[in-house]
């Protein structure tokens, strides 16, 4: 496979400086993508540099994680408005442990294949490394004149920012060129990738190399992913898509993918999927045929989220789904989690009840107008459960006044009452 051919295809090449095709055409290429370890989590922002470096191994060339430990301490001005906090060593060190967890669903570290991928953290070459040291190493080789022509740099100059640009950002570039100088003596690294934002930095490593040791190096970047409406990517209301459950459930990971666009489903499964050119034509024909399916949206919700994530968790998720839109058990509702059934019913009106109530046993009819009042009257409420409109808990309830106690509870605390196909309320017993 052409890694190139195959990241183009694929929507996914913004630059590339000249000669680098001819590079991977001709050997086995070291190349590497710089990750920020400010969260012990990688987001959905992170996946498509991590996908160059999928696609990479795949080809036959070798991939580098680098985790940024000692610049993730100062913050890249690329993109930002503000300073980010800096880390203590020892949180870097948690979250490099979890990003290194996180990326193994992806990248092959464990084999004894020549292109294995290997993590590198720039802390352990900068955390001995001496202000005089940098600035003859470094800082003579790369004028401010070239420096201030960046992108990044001008804006933050120029006043798009509220509180203009530290000198400890000024040097950003510098200290990720001289992670590609080290790269490239230590690793015969050839190759830094990243998002479009960042080819003012990489440049700056290619010309660091080129001034320092005259050794090749190249660049590529990919395009940063937005929305068809032009929004922000993996960004919800309630923050990041992270690729962690403890920050993102399965479920919520799962329908995020479910609910993209049809025109974001179209780019979204070439770059976050190993799905071939022709499965992918196939589905996109398969979808324009029949967009109501939303064939390309489920395909690529159970390819990322099996990715990462699990099968099972894949599973889960679809049978979750399935509970809100009518077409699962009692059995399918019982087996979900607090925080699964919590994610489903997430915005549907939810009422509190005593607990003592449940207790003593109280009529349907009591609880559902006078306790939750998911009913204007009782009359209402009689006529729906008489027409087979009412369920509690996905099952049918066949009298109004019925008696509900404390162990119709899911988990012990809730109960799910369905009025019509399509309302859903949440009593909470407390």
């Amino acid at each position: 496979m052409n890694f190139v051919e195959e990241l183009r295809w694929r929507g996914m090449v913004h630059d590339m400086m000249p000669g680098t095709e001819e590079l991977l055409a001709k050997e086995q290429v070291t190349a590497y993508v710089g990750i920020d370890p400010t969260a012990d989590s990688l987001h959905i922002g992170h996946l498509c540099g991590v996908m160059m470096l999928r696609h990479l191994q795949r080809c036959g060339h070798k991939p580098l994680a680098l985790i940024g430990g000692a610049t993730g301490m100062i913050g890249d001005p690329s993109g930002k408005s503000a300073e980010r906090n800096l880390l203590d060593e020892k949180t870097l060190r948690h979250n490099q442990d979890s990003i290194k967890k996180q990326l193994n669903k992806f990248l092959d570290f464990e084999s004894d294949a020549p292109n294995r991928a290997e993590l590198v953290n720039n802390y352990d070459w900068m955390k001995d490394f001496t202000f005089l040291d940098f600035a003859r190493e470094v800082g003579k080789h790369i004028t401010v004149n070239y420096m201030m022509s960046k992108e990044s740099v001008k804006k933050r100059l120029t006043g798009e920012a509220r509180d203009g640009l530290s000198f400890t950002e000024f040097t950003y570039q510098l200290l990720q060129a001289y992670d590609f100088l080290h790269l490239n003596k230590v690793k015969g690294c050839k190759l830094q990738m990243g998002g479009s934002d960042q080819w003012g930095n990489i440049t700056t490593g290619t010309e660091l190399i080129r001034r320092t040791n005259g050794g090749e190096a190249y660049a590529l970047t990919c395009p940063l992913i937005t929305k068809a409406d032009g929004g922000k990517f993996g960004k919800t209301e309630s923050g990041n898509i992270w690729l962690d459950a403890r920050y993102t459930s399965p479920y919520k990971f799962y329908q995020f993918w479910l609910n993209v666009s049809d025109a974001d489903a179209e780019r979204y499964i070439k770059i976050f999927t190993s799905l071939s050119k022709e499965v992918i034509d196939g589905l996109v024909a398969e979808h324009q045929q029949a967009p109501h399916l939303r064939v390309l949206q489920k395909r690529l919700a159970k390819e990322v989220t099996i990715m990462v994530h699990s099968e099972e968790d894949y599973n889960a998720a679809v049978e979750a789904s399935g509970i809100l839109f009518g077409n699962a058990t009692s059995d399918a509702l019982r087996k979900l989690d607090e925080e699964t059934l919590l994610a489903v019913f997430e915005g549907v009106p939810q009422f509190d009840v005593s607990r003592d109530t449940l207790l003593a046993g109280v009529k349907a009819v009591d609880l559902f107008v006078d306790h939750a009042p998911a009913f204007a009257s009782k009359g209402e409420m009689r006529k729906l459960v008489q027409s087979g409109g009412v369920s509690l808990n996905k099952e049918k309830l066949t009298d109004f006044d019925q008696l509900i106690t404390v162990e119709q509870l899911l988990g012990g605390k809730y109960l799910l009452l369905q009025k019509g196909k399509k309302n859903y309320y949440l009593i909470l017993a407390k």
